[in-house]
């Protein structure tokens, strides 16, 4: 066969597989009845996030600008404290709120002596931004960096000690930024999402091949139709154990319930199931140049130990370990909360 035939067959299968390929996206992307149900959560009869702690102290509504989107944020500042005081600026996990338990933590610094700054991401809560419910690392990254010259730029804030709280998905940003900007005095890093990739491996592996190649569908349908410049499609945070959610484990939907504001939208923006894998906050860890708290929770069903172990490994002398027999959503509640709180105040005094 000649080389001229030989190349035009290769073509054709090429157009073919690329077709193929094509017609299977538009489908996925267009056809009716690909949803998700949603699932409420019993957000307003279950036990408030202020039971950890008692209301929050003097605090301020502030917005600054993130990628032309509005951040809305809390800004709690100490009482008869001198000046300038350190700041501790902190973000939420995955799909997260600054109304989701947040100022609990944010009052014991504030009580420590610290200036906070809680910050919603943009597309989330009472920041700005399209589409709604939409998890974008990059994004949240700069929205970070934002939050951070902020607080630099604040009367009374001393901009050498900037600290950063983050929990879950929010810690390993907290990382990353600390691993980006050698300024950051220290950070606390909660239960934190280190590995996407480790991560995905493992969720894949509790939900099955069935459930997992739903849930590929369905990033694949928000993914193409924002291609398409079409309306999102969104499924559940939270979910019952077998159900269309990015968390199932059993204790994810109890435990949101709890920690969720009345009213709080339990839906994100499908595309970041298979967007996630890439982010590995572990990698960056070795670029650190501060104190890092890491509070691993031991029976952690979301995210990986081995990312934890891994990350100390690459902060080396500036990683500071704190360990927790309790699982991922635990450690928001009660003693194991108060456990947590004590030893990132301890580490806040210890370093700004």
């Amino acid at each position: 066969m000649k080389e001229g035939a030989v190349m035009n067959i290769a073509l054709i299968v090429l157009g073919v597989v690329v077709g193929t390929v094509a017609l299977y996206l538009l489908i996925v992307a267009l056809a009716p009845g690909i949803s998700a149900p949603q699932q409420s959560l019993n957000s307003s009869s279950t036990p408030s996030k202020s039971a950890n702690g008692k209301a929050a102290g003097p605090w301020a509504n502030v917005t600054f600008q993130a990628g032309g989107a509005i951040i809305n944020a809390w800004l709690f500042r100490p009482e008869n404290a001198p000046s300038p005081v350190p700041c501790v600026v902190m973000g939420h996990g995955f799909g997260g709120t600054k109304d989701f338990g947040l100022d609990t933590y944010a009052v014991r610094f504030q009580e420590a002596g610290f200036a906070v700054l809680v910050f919603d991401y943009r597309y989330f809560g009472e920041s700005g931004g399209d589409p709604r419910q939409l998890i974008w690392i990059p994004r949240q990254l700069e929205d970070w960096a934002a939050a951070i010259e902020y607080a630099r730029g604040l009367e009374n804030v001393d901009p050498a000690k900037i600290a950063l709280w983050g929990s879950s998905l929010g810690g390993g940003h907290a990382i990353v930024m600390a691993a980006r900007d050698h300024r950051v005095a220290c950070v606390a890093a909660q239960c934190p999402g280190l590995d996407g990739k480790a991560s995905s491996e493992l969720a894949f592996k509790r939900i099955g091949l069935g459930l997992g190649l739903r849930m590929i569908v369905h990033a694949q349908r928000d993914l193409v139709r924002s291609w398409l410049g079409l309306t999102p499609h969104r499924i559940p945070i939270v979910g019952k154990p077998g159900s269309i959610a990015f968390f199932t484990t059993p204790d994810a939907y109890e435990m949101f319930g709890k920690i969720a504001p009345e009213g709080f939208i339990n839906e994100a923006c499908a595309r970041i199931a298979i967007k996630a894998d890439t982010y590995r906050p572990v990698k960056h860890a070795r670029h650190v140049r501060c104190p890092v708290l890491l509070q691993i929770c031991e029976k952690d069903t979301i995210t990986p130990l081995s990312a934890a172990e891994e990350t100390i490994a690459n902060l080396g002398e500036y990683a500071e370990v704190k360990r927790y027999p309790v699982g991922h959503f635990e450690i928001y509640f009660g003693e194991n909360f108060e456990r947590s709180v004590t030893d990132q105040v301890a580490f806040f005094k210890k370093y700004l």
